[in-house]
């Protein structure tokens, strides 16, 4: 008796699982399978499950359908959506003439943004595209709630692009990329939730400006490193200046030092080139000669 209870236990687990799984799923979609049907509609099953009997070996190959892995399948019969979710990944059974299914693929999708000629909050008119990566979260809502999933969500991310570029001038548009994409996966993801689409990341590609602005901006940049350069080289004159002052004043305490100094600057220039070269010489080299002279 215990083995047998251990055994039938997962099973139980399993079904209620699978159940709960599917009353989750198609909570927010309204059913319409349960409902009392007209006598055409009646009599459409019945003539289609007759049908399905006569012709058994050929109906086989109509009937059971395969969806992938990645794939959902969105039943309706007779018109009216069937309860217990939608079915797959696996083989699913359908009646010749009076079921009709859709799938649904479950794979993140990417697509390109066209690009959106955006005025900024500064008055800049700029060129923006983007994309923009989703995937179905909820096959019955994206096949119920909406009429085409892919299309209607193309045109928001356009409208949700122009409406947030609009708000940000153009320095927050060309530094602030991934503030911008986090901010507009946000509004997409929000506003798909009701169709079953999960808007998983949006990124921009390109910001294209016009010649005009492009070389405004270069002449500005250019202008700004010269200036800067122009304070670099002030600098550094004024750093060099006061180091020769230094060097003036030690070299003044001692006039040995100074005589020291022409001959290495005229040593220097007679070891690169091999020219005729005028060299001033210092009175203080011959005031020797000159007070020896004047003894004798």
């Amino acid at each position: 008796m215990s083995t047998s209870i251990q055994m039938t236990e997962p099973t139980t687990t399993t079904t209620a699982s699978t159940t709960t799984y599917n009353n989750n799923f198609t909570q927010s979609v309204k059913i319409s399978e349960g409902q009392r049907g007209g006598f055409i509609e009646i009599l459409a099953t019945v003539g289609s499950i007759v049908l399905m009997i006569l012709t058994f070996p050929i109906s086989v190959f109509i009937c059971f359908k395969v969806v992938q892995e990645y794939e959902r399948a969105v039943i309706f019969r007779m018109g009216r959506l069937r309860s217990g979710g939608a079915r797959g990944p696996g083989v699913f059974f359908v009646l010749p003439c009076v079921d009709n299914y859709c799938k649904v693929d479950l794979r993140t999708v990417s697509f390109d943004v066209p690009p959106q000629e955006v005025l900024t909050k500064d008055s800049v008119t700029v060129s923006v595209d983007a994309v923009v990566y989703y995937r179905i979260n909820d096959p019955l809502k994206a096949v119920v709630q909406v009429a085409n999933y892919s299309h209607s969500t193309r045109l928001l991310a356009a409208t949700t692009l122009r409406n947030v570029l609009g708000t940000r001038n153009l320095s927050e548009l060309l530094i602030e990329r991934e503030n911008i994409s986090h901010t507009m996966s946000q509004i997409l993801d929000h506003s798909t939730d009701p169709w079953g689409v999960k808007v998983e990341r949006v990124e921009i590609k390109d910001v294209s400006l016009p010649t005009q602005l492009q070389r405004a901006m270069a002449t500005e940049a250019e202008a700004a490193r010269e200036a800067r350069a122009k304070v670099i080289a002030a600098e550094g004159e004024m750093k060099a200046s006061r180091a020769l002052k230094e060097a003036a004043d030690t070299i003044s305490e001692s006039p040995a030092a100074l005589q020291l100094r022409y001959l290495q600057t005229l040593n220097s220039i007679s070891s690169e080139k091999n020219s005729t070269i005028i060299f001033p010489l210092p009175i203080d080299l011959i005031s020797p000669l000159l007070s020896m002279a004047k003894k004798s």
